[in-house]
């Protein structure tokens, strides 16, 4: 049970990061010339760039967005605020199955529902008498487990944002809108295969990435970005409340 808990916890982190890196891919691209205000004389790929570095160098974010990749029988939808510490607290869901994520420094805990436990154990032997021990309880990892790392870190979330500086080329400077009440200017690049992203940056103050919107293509999705620099205030789950997987009995 315990390697098997270790690889389910291992799934959704993957599938949890990989969301929100699926959010940021839109961030990749820029490069037509823009005169109008805002950003004034600045390029749309030194727009992005700037935007890019500043979310990177917050000191925290909250990221909430949705993704249905193709051939995924549901959509995914997670909600995380997350620091430079590896502090984070948030939810994912997926049709009916929901965890509630916390990790305080180097402890992770993750409290699925039974929907989420049976997706994530898909059938295992003892799937049903272990879900009954972890109702309403917090997995925890220990510190440095596979499984859960990388989950709450900051930079391992937004890296998609700057894994290929080449691709912030074509990105064509649209009009000012809202997102959250805050003033952004879209920059948008349509893809060969229908694909078409669309980025939100913030207009005032720092260049903050406010939005990211991926329609048509393989990895439809989009995510907001907000609270940043907002202090991530985690409660540490109740010691009654937390069990270790490695202790969770599947047999008898």
């Amino acid at each position: 049970m315990a390697e098997t808990s270790r690889k389910s916890l291992k799934r959704n982190a993957v599938a949890t990061a990989a969301l929100v890196c699926l959010a940021a891919t839109g961030l990749a691209g820029c490069g037509e010339q823009g005169s109008d205000e805002p950003f004034a004389g600045q390029s749309a790929d030194d727009i992005a760039a700037k935007a890019v570095k500043a979310t990177r160098d917050a000191e925290s974010v909250r990221i909430a967005g949705t993704s249905k990749p193709q051939g995924a029988p549901q959509a995914m939808t997670v909600d995380f605020q997350v620091d430079e510490q590896d502090n984070c607290q948030g939810t994912m869901t997926m049709k009916d199955a929901k965890a509630d994520v916390r990790q305080a420094g180097q402890s992770a805990y993750v409290k699925g529902n039974e929907p989420f436990w049976q997706a994530a154990l898909q059938g295992q032997p003892g799937t049903d008498k272990a879900i009954a021990q972890l109702q309403g309880k917090w997995v925890k990892s220990k510190p440095g487990d596979s499984s859960t790392q990388g989950m709450c870190d900051k930079q391992s979330m937004l890296a998609a944002m700057d894994d290929d500086k080449s691709e912030r080329k074509g990105l064509k400077r649209g009009e000012t809108t809202e997102v959250e009440g805050k003033e952004a200017l879209t920059l948008t690049k349509e893809q060969g295969d229908g694909e078409k992203l669309t980025l939100y940056v913030a207009t005032e103050g720092e260049p903050f990435i406010l939005k990211t919107v991926t329609r048509g293509g393989k990895q439809p999705g989009e995510a907001t970005f907000t609270d940043y620099n907002a202090k991530v205030r985690v409660e540490q789950p109740p010691a009654g409340e937390v069990v270790d997987p490695a202790k969770v009995s599947v047999s008898g």
